[in-house]
């Protein structure tokens, strides 16, 4: 069953000097619910496009976005907002902790965007001991690892049970042991919390972790497995 699925996504950036890149070209895609999908292509392939629009995090020029059967390109506003905030996780390549927070802040933060307060405390401790930092949650990120810091992102996307987690480049910094544990991670969450993951990625080392896949070239589907 398709949680997420995209109908002749288009989008085109107008650069400095005045000229037009297109990034997505007719773009049609289906992501299946409780698997790993990878979105796969060079830099400049447009797959972190892609996954900005199908994250509401961006708007296609044309085309259709459903989460869930529902058309997601057209919210505005707080309505937007809520609908990332409920249903949409995150993690990125530059994990992007806020430094001022400890691993339990950081995590607590996401459970607070999304309204969340009931059991908040016991949810922020379940999912840092999901990712092996249970002794780490006093611990801010200039006093973490690269591997800890991504460990602590995941826990912080998956806290507030979201529908779908997308991962951009979530191994892109790491090095290859520590990558396949951050990959491990998104696989158990998978298992355990039944959440999607869409993720981007350059490094066919990663390609055989998926369950389904996207190759993409010059903003176009050119693969698909």
């Amino acid at each position: 069953m398709s949680i997420i699925r995209c109908e002749n996504l288009c989008r085109v950036f107008t650069l400095a000097d005045g000229s037009r890149l297109q990034a997505l070209k007719n773009v049609n895609i289906d992501i299946e619910e409780g698997k790993l999908t990878i979105l796969k292509g060079r830099s400049g392939s447009g797959k972190t496009t892609l996954l900005n629009l199908l994250g509401g995090l961006d708007r296609p020029d044309s085309g259709k976005v459903f989460l869930d059967e529902r058309e997601i390109q057209d919210l505005k506003g707080m309505e937007r907002v809520r609908m990332r905030r409920e249903n949409i996780g995150f993690v990125f390549q530059s994990v992007a902790l806020i430094p001022t927070m400890n691993a339990r802040e950081n995590v607590e933060y996401s459970l607070r965007l999304a309204g969340i307060g009931k059991g908040r405390k016991e949810r922020t401790l379940e999912c840092l001991a999901a990712v092996g930092l249970s002794e780490r949650e006093t611990h801010f990120p200039e006093e973490m690892s690269g591997g800890e810091q991504q460990r602590v992102a995941v826990a912080r996307a998956m806290a507030h049970k979201p529908k779908v987690i997308f991962a951009d480049e979530p191994t892109g910094a790491l090095d290859t042991a520590t990558g396949l544990q951050v990959i491990k991670l998104l696989k158990d969450m998978i298992a355990k919390e039944h959440i999607t993951v869409v993720m981007t990625t350059h490094d066919p080392g990663i390609m055989q972790f998926g369950d389904a896949g996207y190759e993409l070239e010059d903003g176009e589907i050119i693969g698909k497995w």
